[in-house]
């Protein structure tokens, strides 16, 4: 294959720490606009033509369509002719793309030069096409058929000496069918080792709100947040992060509701909103969002919370029928609270008492109050003590199980809360398993198995010997990225499944295999016919997702495709136990009907899902907090909390960071070096700091620095080279762009409980540059 045009010549690649076309601007003050409708059609277009482009958005987030591969927003009822933002459209581009990779490019390019490319450049590369092999000793992927990659896996399988030798991670992106067969065969080869994404994302809201109300979801719908009063969007981002929120906040604000956001940065989405399909977004000014910014300091979520629940027992604005019927605790978090000093809450909060104040006045004023929170609130290490106070200010409230009210967790990647309902989860509930046991007639492991951070520990420690990932790109998605990947090269086979081209790939076992699968846009055609996969939204909706454009390459398989023929490989094959009855892999496969069939009798809330997804929409699964007001605890109440305030001590001449993500990425997916919103254009690696820190350490706005972080192990984690950016962030943070920026993170630096790796709380400082 001969080299593209239109990408730079191996020879000419610049170093992947220079940018040369770094350019920093004014942040902005406003979100979508014109703007992000130019950049939308430049990106389809590039990647797609026009034709194509037309063809996909026709069908993206519409009933009979496919599922935006981006982020988990709900869709809206009844459909918007065009139901897709920015950032999905960037999503579909780069999945619908027209570049591909074949075995000639991997023929051309040794692993060693792609090891030097930036994973912009990995990306832009185009849709893999053909299962492909590093073996032993090689430095080079080379051509591998279907059944001897399956047959390969199956035998490494099944040397193990154990099945917890094996670990299976799990990308958000899965469809229901595909990671509800992918735990079963998982379970049936005998280990819960199924680390996933949510490990690194919202496990800290999983584990609390499930100690708590008793389910691990949010308890609203979309309804909810459009006729709600006071909407609080806690460590959110919606413009870059989910940009469809941005309408239902924008009809939530039509209807007559306040927003308080609460979020160290300044984000142009929260500011004001000019949707594209309105005409006063066109010509017009938009429409305001937040009422209220409140520039917390990193971290410092929990003691506003805190001084907003003092504040509402001390005031007697409380719904006291609530909590003495429903609830449990409430003294001990009462008595907790009294004993702390709201001045010193405010200080750990950031907050000026002028700000509080007036952020008390609207909760005071509201009678329905939905609180929403993303990454910005999970990925530190005290997020579940987080998470309980802002559950604590829910219940003080009774907003739960009534109209307009409620919490909301907004998940990032589309079916991230599917996968975990379909049982993709190193924990599972029992009555998942009982449900396993009963349908497939064995029973399935019981014992904990690894989650992402303990799957590294035992990686590291040798204990790993296949490593398979059904999506995402682990390696970069993963904290300590030098101790990751040298824990992913200690494994004998490393497979991933993917549609593109990513770091992982590079870091692979002494064996290393990419099959490439279906995309979410892409017909899917087996022997009983077209087949059709379903999703879960953030809001417990479940629907219907068919793609219809050509596939990239004949010799693609689906995900589903692909467990089915790799469980028959490992598991047909195997000495006939009687207590093990034969499940037949293959025909789940040729149907897809007969895995929601499976589902329907082992998930709890799918009953007659074949039935019921036919439904145009879908249909929305049960949420006891939220349809009955009744709490599946070990006792039948809602919980109060009466956690200790978490903070983090950061010493002098340091500086706390969090990784965030820029407007022209999703998760690690880089679709370009722009982060317009914020003003950085050309450019990846800036640190963004307040300008009476810069004083203070003596450094200066363009400055060029290293970041490195210090967990008292003994190892300085460095980040190198990054363009000092004055920004108003609160004193003493700073905000950075992941991956990169996931090497200063250390392996044990995590949540208490859930594990989830603490990206935004990383104690820093900032290292001149020796020119």
């Amino acid at each position: 294959m001969s080299p593209r045009s239109d990408l730079p010549d191996p020879q000419d690649r610049p170093n992947p720490l220079d940018e040369p076309s770094l350019r920093i601007g004014a942040p902005k003050r406003w979100a979508a606009g014109i703007p992000g409708v130019a950049v939308s059609l430049q990106q389809a277009w590039q990647h797609m033509g026009p034709v194509r482009t037309v063809r996909t958005w026709a069908r993206l987030n519409q009933v009979g369509g496919f599922d935006c591969p981006g982020c988990a927003w709900p869709e809206s009822t009844p459909r918007k002719h065009l139901e897709l933002c920015e950032n999905g459209a960037k999503a579909v581009a780069e999945e619908a793309t027209r570049r591909r990779i074949t075995p000639a490019f991997f023929a051309e390019h040794p692993v060693s030069d792609l090891l030097d490319r930036t994973d912009h450049w990995l990306g832009q590369q185009g849709r893999l096409t053909e299962p492909v092999i590093r073996r032993p000793g090689s430095d080079h992927y080379e051509p591998l058929a279907w059944t001897d990659a399956f047959t390969l896996i199956a035998d490494e399988l099944g040397r193990m000496d154990h099945p917890d030798q094996a670990l299976f991670y799990t990308s958000g992106r899965t469809s229901n069918e595909a990671a509800f067969l992918y735990q079963l065969f998982v379970r049936a080869l005998g280990t819960n080792n199924l680390p996933d994404c949510s490990n690194m994302c919202h496990e800290p809201t999983s584990v609390t709100l499930g100690e708590a109300i008793g389910i691990g979801k949010g308890s609203v719908t979309l309804d909810d947040i459009h006729h709600t009063d006071l909407l609080i969007l806690v460590g959110q981002n919606p413009g870059t992060n989910h940009p469809r929120m941005l309408t239902a906040l924008e009809e939530a604000k039509r209807n007559g509701a306040r927003i308080i956001a609460v979020n160290p940065l300044p984000e142009a989405g929260l500011m004001r909103f000019k949707d594209p399909q309105r005409v006063n977004g066109v010509v017009g000014r938009g429409v305001e969002l937040a009422d209220l910014h409140l520039p917390v300091r990193l971290g410092g979520d929990q003691a506003l919370f805190a001084w907003l629940n003092r504040s509402l027992i001390e005031g007697g604005t409380i719904d006291r029928a609530f909590i003495d019927r429903y609830t449990t605790g409430y003294d001990a978090m009462a008595a907790r609270l009294a004993d702390l000093d709201p001045d010193q809450l405010a200080d750990g909060a950031g907050l000026t008492p002028d700000q509080l104040e007036q952020a008390f006045a609207l909760v005071v004023g509201a009678p329905r109050i939905i609180v929403c929170w993303a990454m910005g609130v999970t990925q530190h290490a005290g997020a579940e003590s987080t998470i309980r106070e802002l559950v604590n200010f829910a219940l003080l409230g009774g907003h739960i199980g009534r109209p307009g009210a409620g919490l909301c967790p907004v998940r990032g990647h589309s079916n991230v809360q599917g996968n975990r309902t379909m049982g993709i989860w190193e924990h599972p509930e029992p009555r998942l398993l009982d449900g396993i046991e009963r349908h497939f007639g064995f029973d399935p492991p019981r014992e904990r198995g690894l989650d992402t951070v303990g799957a590294i520990h035992a990686m590291r420690a040798g204990q790993i010997r296949v490593f398979f990932g059904l999506g995402g790109n682990f390696v970069r998605a993963a904290p300590d990225t030098e101790v990751t990947e040298a824990a992913m090269a200690s494994c004998r086979l490393t497979v991933h499944v993917s549609t593109k081209l990513n770091r992982s790939h590079l870091i692979g076992g002494d064996t290393a295999i990419i099959l490439p699968t279906l995309g979410r846009t892409e017909l899917d055609r087996q022997r009983t016919g077209p087949q059709f996969v379903t999703v879960e939204d953030s809001m417990s909706m479940v629907h219907a997702s068919q793609g219809r454009l050509p596939p990239a390459a004949s010799t693609l398989l689906s995900e589903v495709s692909i467990v089915a023929r790799l469980a028959h490989a490992t598991l047909a094959g195997r000495p006939a136990d009687p207590s093990r009855p034969a499940i037949d892999w293959l025909a789940f496969e040729d149907d897809y009907g007969r895995i929601r069939d499976a589902i329907s009798d082992v998930v709890p809330g799918f009953h007659a899902f074949n039935e019921r997804v036919a439904i145009p929409g879908g249909f929305q699964l049960p949420h006891p907090p939220r349809d009955e007001r009744r709490f599946p605890t070990s006792d039948g109440r809602a919980h109060f909390h009466d956690d200790p305030i978490a903070a983090v001590a950061v010493p002098p001449g340091h500086l706390l960071l969090q990784t965030l993500r820029s407007h022209d990425q999703y998760n690690t997916t880089i679709y370009g070096l722009d982060d317009r919103y914020r003003g950085i254009h050309g450019g990846r690696r800036v640190v963004l700091v307040n300008s009476d820190d810069l004083i203070a350490l003596g450094l200066d706005d363009g400055q060029y620095v290293d970041l490195v972080s210090e967990y008292g192990d003994g190892q300085a984690r460095r980040a190198p080279h990054f363009r000092i950016v004055a920004y108003p962030t609160p004193p003493g943070s700073a905000a950075a762009y992941y991956p990169e920026t996931n090497v200063l993170v250390a392996l044990d630096a995590h949540a208490t409980d859930s594990h989830t790796p603490a990206y935004k709380s990383v104690v820093v400082r900032l290292e001149p540059v020796r020119e």
